[in-house]
């Protein structure tokens, strides 16, 4: 009789092992996950490009600049092409300006980017090295920006009604250039909307007055 109830627990012990066996698994990856003391690593937030329009991204670089030299002026804005940003919608990911001081008699170049784009800058306004300066330079002129009244997305939809038009129409991924820049002999500020990837290398070239809006010329 105690021989049979010894075969009768040996019997139970083995059903409740058998039971246990495939949880095992589980259980040791629990346990070895509860040891270690590694954070789950998550994937970093890549914020998506964003596109400013040239008086925006001045307004940006010029607040900067004067905290270099409280009397400093810009003479130049050009938008950069980066591979996230065509310049379509008078608009880019990424902006240069060169600003003056004639106390300091010296220049600084300025870069606002917003572009995701390997060859582009941290985001944000960073800027360069300083240069000499001369007031007299015609080609350095700096302006006031009571005259930016005009901005890029405006001189965009000037130039699409002298013959841009038909270029994007043709080319949806034409890239569009902007230059701003003080002229000399019309004593006044101009927008150049450059259809190409330079101002050397362009299918046509746009000129717009930047304070009325007004066509100027088709650059030759």
């Amino acid at each position: 009789m105690k021989f049979n109830l010894m075969k009768a627990s040996t019997r139970n012990a083995v059903a409740q092992a058998l039971q246990v066996l495939p949880f095992l698994p589980g259980l040791v990856l629990l346990m070895l996950s509860g040891c270690s003391s590694e954070p789950a690593k998550t994937a970093p937030i890549v914020k998506p490009p964003e596109y400013l329009t040239g008086h925006v991204a001045f307004q940006k670089m010029y607040a900067a600049s004067r905290g270099w030299a409280p009397d400093a002026q810009g003479f130049r804005l050009t938008s950069t092409l980066t591979a996230d940003s065509k310049g379509h919608e008078g608009k880019s990911g990424m902006w240069s300006a060169s600003f003056a001081s004639a106390a300091k008699r010296t220049a600084k170049p300025y870069i606002w980017s917003g572009s995701n784009a390997p060859e582009a800058p941290e985001r944000g306004v960073t800027w360069g090295t300083e240069d000499s300066y001369s007031p007299t330079n015609a080609s350095t002129h700096v302006f006031d920006m009571s005259f930016l009244k005009v901005d890029s997305d405006a001189a965009l939809q000037t130039a699409m009604k002298h013959g841009s038009d038909k270029l994007l129409e043709k080319d949806p991924n034409q890239p569009v250039m902007y230059l701003l820049e003080w002229d000399g002999p019309s004593n006044s500020l101009l927008w150049h909307v450059i259809f190409g990837t330079a101002r050397t290398d362009n299918k046509l070239e746009v000129v717009v007055n930047a304070s009325s809006g007004d066509f100027i010329r088709v650059q030759k």
